[in-house]
C-alpha cells in the first residue's frame, strides 16, 4: 500500500471506496423478483397480500373464480379466472413460479369446508408432478388448530357457527402435516385479524397461539400479508406451520 493511502485522507478515501463498491456489490447480489401466484387474491387477506407482493417488485398473477371482484391494477399483476380445485390448470399455472400462496376461502356462493383438504390434496398432487421444479407453497390458513395451552385447542372453546370451517381447516393441515415430499407451509393468523396498520412489527411463533401482555392474540391483515412475503423471499418455515402476533 502506498504512503498516500496510508495518510488520513487515504484512509478516508478508502472508507468511501469500500461503502461505495459494497452497496454496489449489495445491489448487483439482489435476488430477481419472484413469480408468485396467490389463489383467492380478491379476499381481504389475500388483496393485501397481492399489495405487498408488487410493493417489493415481484411478477404476481391472481387466480380468482370471479375476476370482476379484482380492484389491484399494477404492471407486474396479471389475472387468471380458475379454480384452485381445477388440477389440470393448477398445473399450467405453477411451471414456472417460484411461489404460489393459496388464500381461498369456501364460504361462497355456499359453504364446502371439506373444499379445504381438497384443495391440499390437489395442490401437493400438482408440486409432486412438477418435482425439483415445484414452487414453495403458502397456505393462509386458520387460527382455530392453535393450541392455547399445552393439548387444548383454541378451536374447543370456538362458537358452533364457526367450527365447520375450522375443523376444515384443521383438517388440510392435518393433511400437510403428512407431506414430506413437496415444499410447503401453513400460516395461521392471530385470533382476531382485521383491517389495520402496516407495521411491520410482530412476533411469529409454533403452534402456540401468540398473545400480547393483556393476553390478546390479534394481527393487521396488512401485518399479516408482510410475514407471508418475508416468508416467500426467506423460507424458513418449511414442512411446518407458523403464526403470527403482536
Amino acid at each position: 500500500m502506498s504512503a498516500a493511502l496510508r495518510s488520513p485522507r487515504g484512509r478516508l478515501l478508502r472508507s468511501f471506496l469500500a461503502v461505495v463498491l459494497g452497496t454496489a456489490l449489495g445491489a448487483g447480489a439482489r435476488a430477481a423478483p419472484l413469480k408468485i401466484t396467490v389463489y383467492g387474491g380478491t379476499g381481504s387477506i389475500g388483496q393485501r397480500i397481492v399489495h405487498e407482493a408488487l410493493s417489493r417488485g415481484h411478477e404476481v398473477r391472481i387466480v380468482v373464480r370471479d375476476p370482476t371482484r379484482v380492484t389491484e391494477h399494477a404492471a407486474h399483476l396479471t389475472l387468471v379466472k380458475g379454480d384452485v380445485l381445477d388440477g389440470v390448470q393448477d398445473a399450467q399455472l405453477a411451471a414456472g413460479q417460484d411461489v404460489i400462496v393459496c388464500a381461498v376461502s369456501f364460504r361462497r356462493p355456499a359453504p364446502d369446508y371439506g373444499a379445504y383438504r381438497r384443495a391440499a390434496e390437489t395442490l401437493v398432487a400438482v408440486l409432486r408432478q412438477l418435482g425439483p421444479r415445484a414452487p414453495r407453497l403458502i397456505v393462509v390458513g386458520g387460527a382455530g388448530s392453535l393450541e392455547v395451552s399445552p393439548g387444548v385447542l383454541l378451536l374447543d372453546s370456538m362458537p358452533a357457527a364457526y367450527r365447520g370451517e375450522v375443523v376444515g381447516q384443521k383438517d388440510a393441515l392435518d393433511y400437510y402435516r403428512t407431506v414430506t415430499d413437496v415444499p410447503w407451509t401453513y400460516f395461521s393468523p392471530a385470533r382476531s385479524i382485521v383491517a389495520g396498520t402496516r407495521t411491520g412489527k410482530f412476533r411469529l411463533g409454533a403452534d402456540r397461539l401468540v398473545v400480547d401482555a393483556k393476553g390478546d392474540s390479534r394481527i393487521s391483515m396488512e401485518d399479516y400479508a408482510v410475514a407471508v412475503l418475508d416468508e416467500a423471499e426467506k423460507p424458513t418455515h418449511l414442512h411446518a406451520r407458523f403464526t403470527i402476533g403482536y
